[in-house]
C-alpha cells in the first residue's frame, strides 16, 4: 500500500495557524471574532519600505538573485549586525531566506544528522520541534519554570547534554512568553556550549521589541568561541511589519552558511527579489516608525495584563519583549461549560472560540499545559472587548 513518508506522518500541523483558520471561518460566517492567535503586527509596512518595493519593480528588479541574497542586502545586514549586535560578519557569512522560519530550518538541515539531539527550552515556538524532526533530529525539551518567568536555567541545559547533542535552539525575546534572557544567563549558556561542543541556533527575530529598559544580547557577541558555534537568525517580519514579504536572514560561520546556501539552492532558490530590495531600505532607516510601534506594543502589554489580572480565575505575568503573553488558565481546568468539562488548555481555547468568538492558542502547542498564548498585536479596543468576553466566559463556568 502506498503511504506518505514516516517523517511526514510524524509532523503536527501548526496549532497557531489551525486556530487562525477556524477564527477566519467564523468571521466568514459573519461572527465578530477577536483574534489573539497569530503573531503578526497590525501596523502597515512603513511607507518608505513600500516605496522602495515600487521602485524596484519599476526598475525591473524582478528576476533571480544569488541564492544567498543580493550582495547589497547582505552588506546592509552585515552593517545591521555590527551596529545592533557588535557582530562582524562578511557577506559570505550571511544568507537571506524566505522568512526567519526558513533560515532556522535550513540551519537545522545543515547541522543535524539523523538521530542527533537538539535542545529546546520549553515553552517553545510551535514550529521548533517539528522542524527538528523534519531535519531528522530528535527534539529534547528543557523545561522552564513559571516561577522563573519561563527563563531557561543554564544548569537544566547542561543536565540534558548527551553524546548525541548537536545544537540548542535559543529564542530571546521569546515566543510564546515574551521573556528576555539576561546577559549573565547567556554567558553561562555560551560556556556550556563551548565546553560540551554543540551549536547554538539563536532566533532573535523579536530583538527590537523589548520594554522597561531590557537589554537584548546576542549570544554570538559573547566571544569568538561561541560565535564560531552560533547561527544568528533574524528577519524583517516583526520589527518592520513585513510578515507577508517573507524575508529572514542568518549570520554564521562561512562553512555553515555555505552549506545552508547549497541546501536552499535546491529547496527554494533565492528569496523574493522585490522583497529583498524593500528590506534593504527597511534596514537603512525607520527608527521613528519602529519606536512608535514599540510604544504602542508597550501600552498594549500593560493594558492586557492589567485586564487579565483583574479577571477572576485568570492571570498573566508582564512580558519583557515580543508581543505575546502566556495567560494562566489553570483555574478553569475541571470546570464545565454548558455540560462540557474543560480538561486542558486546548479545551479552554476551543470553547472560548466557539462560545465567545475569542481566539487564543492552547499552551499544549508550546509545551506548557494550563496556559494559553495571546498576541497583543491588536488594537486596544479589541483587547478590552476580548478580555471582557473572556471574563464572561469564566463567569459562566460551573
Amino acid at each position: 500500500m502506498l503511504q506518505i513518508s514516516r517523517r511526514a506522518a510524524q509532523i503536527a500541523p501548526s496549532a497557531t495557524l489551525a486556530i487562525d483558520a477556524r477564527a477566519k471561518a467564523l468571521k466568514a460566517e459573519g461572527k465578530d471574532v477577536i483574534g489573539f492567535g497569530v503573531g503578526e503586527p497590525d501596523f502597515d509596512t512603513p511607507a518608505y519600505v513600500r516605496d522602495a518595493a515600487h521602485q524596484a519593480i519599476e526598475a525591473g528588479k524582478t528576476r533571480y538573485t544569488p541564492v544567498a541574497g543580493t550582495l547589497s542586502l547582505r552588506k546592509k545586514i552585515a552593517e545591521k549586525f555590527l551596529r545592533d549586535n557588535g557582530l562582524v560578519y562578511e557577506p559570505s557569512e550571511i544568507i537571506v531566506s524566505s522568512g526567519a522560519k526558513q533560515s532556522i530550518y535550513t540551519a537545522l538541515c545543515a547541522l543535524v544528522d539523523e538521530g542527533d539531539e537538539v535542545l529546546i527550552p520549553s515553552p517553545y515556538w510551535v514550529s521548533y520541534p517539528e522542524m527538528v524532526k523534519m531535519a531528522g533530529g530528535v527534539p529534547v525539551f528543557v523545561p522552564c519554570r513559571h516561577e522563573d518567568g519561563f527563563r531557561v536555567r543554564p544548569e537544566e541545559i547542561a543536565r540534558r547534554v548527551t553524546g548525541r547533542t548537536k545544537a540548542l535552539l535559543l529564542n530571546s525575546p521569546s515566543n510564546p512568553n515574551g521573556c528576555v534572557l539576561p546577559r549573565k544567563t547567556l554567558e553561562e549558556i555560551a560556556a556550556i556550549a563551548v565546553e560540551k561542543g554543540f551549536y547554538v541556533i539563536s532566533d532573535e527575530i523579536y530583538e527590537k521589541l523589548v520594554y522597561d529598559g531590557c537589554e537584548h544580547v546576542s549570544i554570538a557577541s559573547l566571544g569568538e568561541k561561541i560565535k564560531a558555534q552560533t547561527v544568528v537568525v533574524n528577519g524583517a517580519s516583526k520589527a518592520y511589519a513585513m510578515t507577508g514579504w517573507r524575508i529572514g536572514y542568518a549570520g554564521g560561520p562561512a562553512q555553515i552558511v555555505k552549506a545552508m546556501t547549497a541546501f536552499q539552492s535546491h529547496s527554494s532558490s533565492n528569496a523574493c527579489s522585490v522583497s529583498q530590495y524593500a528590506v534593504e531600505a527597511a534596514l537603512s532607516g525607520g527608527e521613528e516608525e519602529l519606536a512608535d510601534m514599540v510604544r504602542a506594543f508597550d501600552a498594549r502589554r500593560r493594558l492586557i495584563c492589567r485586564l487579565i489580572d483583574e479577571t477572576p480565575g485568570l492571570a498573566a505575568d508582564l512580558p519583557e519583549g515580543a508581543f505575546y503573553v502566556m495567560m494562566d488558565v489553570r483555574a478553569a481546568l475541571g470546570k464545565r461549560c454548558e455540560g462540557v468539562t474543560i480538561e486542558s488548555s486546548h479545551d479552554f481555547a476551543s470553547l472560548l472560540l466557539e462560545k465567545k468568538c475569542v481566539a487564543v492558542v492552547p499552551g499544549e502547542a508550546f509545551g506548557e499545559a494550563g496556559f494559553v498564548r495571546l498576541s497583543y498585536a491588536v488594537g486596544e479596543d479589541k483587547i478590552r472587548e476580548g478580555v471582557r468576553r473572556m471574563a464572561e466566559f469564566m463567569a459562566s463556568l460551573t
